[in-house]
């Protein structure tokens, strides 16, 4: 976890028509969310990779999956992140239905 994941979560968190069917009411809501955070570690990014993804606000993603070492990206936004100017081969990019089939 990066500090601009973490203000983009918040910030998705504190929309609430983005909630509107959710069944979780907001102290719920946040209770997991702290309960997420718990289990997370503190990564700080140090350099600026910038791969110049077409979606701007993906690009802390990125360098938080390289600061932090992390052997893939899972996202429904796949497109985007492959196509990134800068390439790291040991960086995987995967959809979540991909990522869960390597886990089972």
């Amino acid at each position: 976890m990066g500090q601009a994941l973490l203000l983009e979560y918040e910030d998705v968190l504190g929309r609430e028509p983005v909630f509107r069917k959710c069944p979780l009411s907001v102290a719920e809501r946040s209770e997991l969310f702290e309960a997420f955070l718990s289990v997370c570690d503190w990564v700080h990014v140090y350099y600026l990779w910038r791969p110049n993804l077409r979606d701007e606000g993906g690009n802390h993603v990125f360098e938080l999956a390289v600061a932090s070492g992390a052997e893939a990206i899972v996202t429904n936004n796949v497109a985007d992140f492959r196509s990134a100017d800068l390439r790291f081969p040991d960086l995987r990019v995967l959809a979540p239905r991909d990522a869960l089939r390597d886990l089972i």
